[in-house]
């Protein structure tokens, strides 16, 4: 995570408005570490449960 933020202007874009919005580094870190887990959960999730399955 931390190479992540160190190398990706995203993660350092989102890790500022968080600080920007009043929450500590720490806290900040912890958010980036979550957002960072949803977006990788999105490349590997199986399509099929992220979209509900259509009315028969």
């Amino acid at each position: 995570m931390l190479a992540r933020l160190r190398w990706d202007p995203r993660s350092r874009d989102y890790l500022a408005r968080r600080i920007a919005q009043g929450k500590t580094r720490r806290e900040a870190l912890r958010c980036l570490k979550r957002y960072v887990a949803r977006e990788i959960h999105q490349l590997i999730a199986p399509r099929e449960q992220l979209q509900p399955a259509a009315a028969a």
